[in-house]
């Protein structure tokens, strides 16, 4: 079964550069893609960023592109979301997701809260 458990979520201030962290069990680590989306008080679910499996790949969403950057180191069978200039537009729940068999992002960690006070 696959389990994913995010930390490093917490309440800071604009223009800090927290780094999320996600670590994953359950098959093999190497084999899927990895992501992040989030969710904002009141709002749906926005993509925020994606990494290959090796991670030689990488994918932002336009309100993160430039302040974030996605990485994992498969020896540790983790992902990261180093996050800089942090905004408080950004609060919001933030979720660690992998690939299913499909290849979509079928599997979602239950989310670490990230609070930007401007």
């Amino acid at each position: 079964q696959v389990q994913l458990g995010e930390s490093g979520g917490g309440e800071g201030q604009a223009g800090d550069s927290p780094r999320l962290s996600c670590g994953a069990s359950g098959r093999t680590f190497s084999g899927y893609s990895m992501g992040w989306f989030r969710q904002a008080p009141g709002k749906g679910r926005e993509f925020v960023s994606a990494i290959n499996r090796n991670g030689s790949n990488t994918y932002y969403g336009a309100s993160v592109k430039g302040r974030f950057t996605i990485t994992r180191d498969n020896a540790k069978n983790t992902v990261y979301l180093q996050m800089n200039k942090l905004k408080h537009e950004d609060t919001a729940v933030y979720y660690c997701v992998t690939e299913g068999g499909s290849g979509s992002m079928d599997y979602w960690g239950k989310g670490t809260l990230v609070t930007v006070s401007s």
